[in-house]
């Protein structure tokens, strides 16, 4: 694990927006590279130059896409535990937030466990963590921002939701920063509470969900440097896959077809259409911000809304980061399908497994370096060239 501690910078990223530009002067028809500083000059050469290019992506994502993630006074956090459930108090501006989720400890293994976090619920077969020593817990993004698709609930509009109660300047944001700041104070809370209360080594915490909730997961794990393992089910446009690949392609989730709930109204109003290209940055480097921490995405090629052949090129031009840094083995994706939705079949758990044994329980004996599945119909149809000039 110590291999894996070394690239990790503990924290969540939370930022004051200030130093991106509204939109690109020109059209980029390629996705942007990730590696290039915003200056236009200086290219990423190692961890450090990495630690600034991934706060310039961070600040663009918050001002451009989903809203900003607030920071957290250690002092706002207050955290106990009811038997196994971890309760989380958040007070800011008067008004407090409550977080509970119930903490499910492991049959085998002695603690401090690793933890796995289900975005919403965890989606993942239970099989995969019966017989390993991983907690889980679910993060029920609910109650900070109560919207769900598909689902009608008492409050769903913008400035309705418990995070508005903390931050009504906010009533702009997706749910997307307001998901993935909830579940940093989760995290906060295990932190505070240490290994005596919690029995969770916060070291080792991943999370994981499917669909929305694929998303979801990818953007926590995105903005918060202490989680160790990403795994994305299923995530769609507005995940892993570019905005920029699917503007043209029918009958999938891209920016002009996605649910404006998630991400801020004026995305669409600068970025419709053509105008996708001249979005400062892609979703490519959304995916890159886990680095140069662990991240593996899943796709299932049955449901053309999830758009899998664009989060092939946008995962394809990610891992080109964690290759400059050369911790590749980190970063993988595994896309197939002939199953459900969100039902993840067992040709896909040895990727699961790898990911999961080598991140959050430190075995060095599993090697994740060739985790690149795809179909060979996107191997045969794709040119990654003509997205990816970098």
């Amino acid at each position: 694990m110590n291999m894996i501690r070394q690239f990790m910078t503990i924290g969540p990223v939370c930022c004051a927006i200030s130093t991106t530009q509204a939109q690109l002067t020109e059209p980029l028809y390629e996705l942007p590279d990730p590696l290039l500083m915003n200056d236009g000059k200086t290219k990423v050469e190692n961890l450090n130059d990495w630690s600034k290019r991934r706060l310039e992506i961070s600040e663009m994502i918050q001002e451009l896409g989903i809203g900003k993630k607030p920071e957290v006074s250690p002092e706002a956090v207050k955290a106990r535990m009811d038997g196994d459930t971890l309760i989380v108090d958040v007070t800011v501006n008067g008004e407090t937030l409550t977080l509970k989720s119930c903490l499910h400890y492991p049959t085998t293994g002695e603690p401090p466990y690793a933890l796995m976090i289900g975005t919403s619920m965890l989606s993942l077969p239970k099989a995969l963590f019966e017989n390993r020593p991983i907690a889980v817990m679910n993060y029920h993004e609910a109650q900070v921002n109560d919207y769900t698709q598909g689902r009608w609930r008492p409050h769903h509009e913008r400035g309705e939701h418990n995070f508005d109660r903390l931050y009504p300047e906010l009533k702009d944001n997706g749910a997307y920063s307001e998901w993935a700041w909830g579940l940093s104070r989760l995290i906060d809370g295990l932190e505070q509470l240490g290994t005596e209360k919690t029995k969770i080594d916060v070291k080792r915490i991943g999370v994981s969900g499917c669909s929305y909730a694929g998303k979801m997961a990818l953007f926590s794990g995105a903005f918060d440097e202490r989680v160790a393992l990403t795994i994305a089910q299923e995530p769609g446009g507005g995940g892993a896959a570019s905005w920029r690949y699917n503007c043209h392609v029918d009958s999938v989730e891209n920016l002009d077809r996605t649910d404006y709930h998630w991400f801020m109204e004026s995305m669409r109003e600068k970025f419709h259409g053509d105008s996708v290209f001249l979005m400062p940055y892609d979703h490519h480097e959304l995916c890159a911000m886990v680095c140069p921490r662990a991240l593996l995405v899943l796709g299932n090629t049955d449901y053309r809304w999830l758009a899998d052949e664009s989060a092939y090129v946008s995962l394809n031009a990610a891992r080109k980061v964690w290759e400059k840094l050369g911790i590749a083995d980190r970063m993988g994706y595994s896309i197939n399908g002939g199953h459900m939705h969100c039902q993840l079949p067992e040709s896909q758990y040895p990727e699961v497994e790898a990911f999961i044994d080598k991140f959050l329980l430190g075995k060095t004996d599993v090697d994740t370096k060739d985790i690149l599945i795809a179909p060979q119909e996107f191997k045969e149809k794709v040119d990654l060239s003509k997205w990816i000039k970098y």
